[in-house]
């Protein structure tokens, strides 16, 4: 297999498409981190460890209140962010796509070599072409008759 070098220019990059691919990849992004955190906190909340940080600060007397870590506040705010982050980097996204097609018109683009694999194929001489009949009808024999080998004394025919 030969490798070919081939150079492209990536001229324009279409906003709509960033816009779809992006806002599909934040919120996969956004998911799996929330479910990561929800997972992490139950599992920090099943082992207590919560209850003793808000024990120790309690007894420190560190603010003049008791205070509490309240998980569903926590991922009220998570999903709040999370939200925003989607929104802005999906807009930021779209927003680059954009600056760069101006920018592309005016610098020609982002210049790239691309190593394409080419089959060789082996070089033969064409094959003869038989035409062929376009009937169904068997092939006609030749003008002097069909041709038999007769058999000669030389040459005895066997059976």
């Amino acid at each position: 297999m030969a490798v070919r070098r081939v150079r492209r220019v990536l001229r324009k990059i279409d906003p709509w498409t960033v816009l779809k691919v992006s806002i599909i990849f934040n919120l996969i992004i956004v998911m799996a981190i929330s479910i990561g955190i929800a997972i992490a906190w139950s599992l920090l909340r099943n082992s207590g460890i919560p209850d003793s940080i808000v024990d120790s600060i309690n007894e420190l007397a560190i603010f003049e209140e008791d205070i509490s870590l309240d998980g569903p506040s926590y991922f009220r705010v998570m999903v709040f962010f999370s939200i925003v982050s989607t929104i802005l980097l999906t807009g930021l996204a779209t927003l680059s796509a954009v600056f760069y097609n101006l920018i592309s018109d005016v610098v020609g683009g982002v210049e790239f070599v691309v190593l394409e694999e080419v089959l060789e194929m082996p070089r033969t001489t064409p094959a003869v072409r038989q035409s062929r009949n376009r009937t169904d009808t068997p092939p006609a024999p030749p003008p002097n008759g069909p041709l038999v080998e007769m058999p000669t004394e030389e040459s005895p025919v066997t059976s």
